[in-house]
C-alpha cells in the first residue's frame, strides 16, 4: 500500500472561533486519535489532504507533527460543507502493529462485462467494503473482475476472497450485477411512480369557507 506524508500543526486552541480563523487561512481542522493515545487537535493545508480524500485506492498516512514522532495513520471520516461540499473536519485513525482494525476499502471493477456488449446494464451497488485486517495487509483496493458477467450475473460479498483480509458485510450483499434493461426501466418507473403518489399525497386539501352557494341564494330570496 501506498504511504503518503502529511504534514499538521498540532491544534492549541478548538474553540469555533479558532477552527473558523483555521478555515479562512485555507487549512482544514481534523484529529488524530489512537487507542493507545490521547486525541491530538491537528490542522493541514486543505490542497494537501484534498488528494488523499479525492482517490479511489487507500493510502497509509505518515502523519508529520512538529516536535513529535511521525505517526502511522488512516483517514477514518471525513465531513464536508453541504453546500459547497468542501471539506471541514476530518478523523485520522492511528494504527498500531500487530493490532488489528476495521474500514472500509474502495472497490475497483475489471473488465468489460459480455452482459452488458448484449445489452445489459450494469448496476455498481457496493463501492466500498468493509474489512478488518492488521495494518501491513491493507489492500489500496479490492478489484473485482466483471467480464465474464452476463445478463442475470451477479457479484455476491461471498465471492471475494482475499488472503489476511477479513470482510464484514453481510455474504449476501451485492457488490455488481448486470440487469436487462427492461428490469431496469420497470424499477425507474415504479419509483417514479412512486414520488408522484407521495406529492399527490402531499397536496393539501382546499376547504372552502363559508356558506354553500344554494345556501346563499335561499337566504337572499
Amino acid at each position: 500500500m501506498e504511504t503518503v506524508t502529511l504534514e499538521a500543526n498540532e491544534r492549541k486552541d478548538t474553540s469555533k472561533a479558532a477552527r473558523n480563523k483555521v478555515r479562512r487561512e485555507g487549512r482544514v481542522p481534523g484529529v488524530f486519535y489512537s487507542r493507545h493515545s490521547d486525541p491530538i487537535s491537528v490542522d493541514v493545508l486543505e490542497k494537501k489532504i484534498h488528494p488523499m480524500v479525492f482517490t479511489s485506492k487507500t493510502q497509509l498516512i505518515s502523519l508529520k507533527i512538529e516536535g513529535q514522532e511521525e505517526l502511522e495513520c488512516i483517514i477514518k471520516d471525513i465531513q464536508f460543507d453541504p453546500v459547497t461540499e468542501e471539506i471541514v473536519h476530518f478523523d485520522l485513525l492511528g494504527l498500531t502493529r500487530g493490532e488489528v482494525i476495521q474500514l472500509e476499502i474502495p472497490v475497483q471493477l475489471l473488465g468489460n462485462s459480455v452482459g452488458v456488449k448484449e445489452g445489459g446494464v450494469l448496476q455498481h451497488l457496493l463501492h466500498k467494503l468493509d474489512v478488518e485486517c492488521l495494518p501491513k495487509h491493507i489492500p489500496e483496493r479490492i478489484e473485482v473482475d466483471i467480464s465474464e458477467l452476463a445478463i442475470g450475473d451477479s457479484v455476491y460479498v461471498s465471492d471475494i476472497s482475499i488472503e489476511n483480509l477479513n470482510l464484514l458485510n453481510p455474504t449476501d450483499a451485492i457488490i455488481v450485477t448486470v440487469s436487462h434493461q427492461k428490469v431496469v426501466e420497470e424499477e425507474v418507473e415504479v419509483v417514479d411512480e412512486l414520488a408522484e403518489e407521495e406529492e399527490e399525497t402531499a397536496e393539501p386539501e382546499v376547504i372552502g369557507k363559508g356558506k354553500p352557494e344554494e345556501e346563499e341564494k335561499e337566504k337572499e330570496s
